[in-house]
């Protein structure tokens, strides 16, 4: 994962494209996408779809658009599945810890 300032330079740089208003992401946005924390990618996410929304883009810009969309939708993904990972790995621990305090009752004294 990235480090908080990583992020943030991440989202400066992705920010520097939107405000340009040329609508096209360069490479270097595009390769700070996988560094972004969910909620920076999220949040530029949901300001690409109100830019595709609110129309008045060119064909090529609403694609740049779209294929940005397309790129932090999949961060946002990754993000989202890692975090099933670690929550279905605590639980296995709690559901394998569980079971061996309930085979240690069962052995104990009686």
């Amino acid at each position: 994962m990235t480090t908080e300032a990583e992020g943030a330079a991440a989202a400066a740089a992705a920010g520097d494209g939107a405000s340009r208003g040329d609508g096209a992401a360069s490479q270097a946005e595009l390769a700070t996408a996988d560094a972004l924390s969910y909620e920076q990618a999220r949040a530029e996410l949901v300001e690409v779809v109100q830019r595709l929304e609110s129309g008045g883009s060119t064909l090529e810009e609403s694609l740049a658009l779209w294929e940005r969309g397309e790129e932090l939708a999949g961060v946002c993904r990754a993000w989202l599945d890692g975090a099933r990972a670690r929550l279905d790995a605590v639980l296995e621990e709690e559901e394998d810890e569980a079971e061996e305090d309930d085979a240690d009752e069962s052995d104990g004294p009686g």
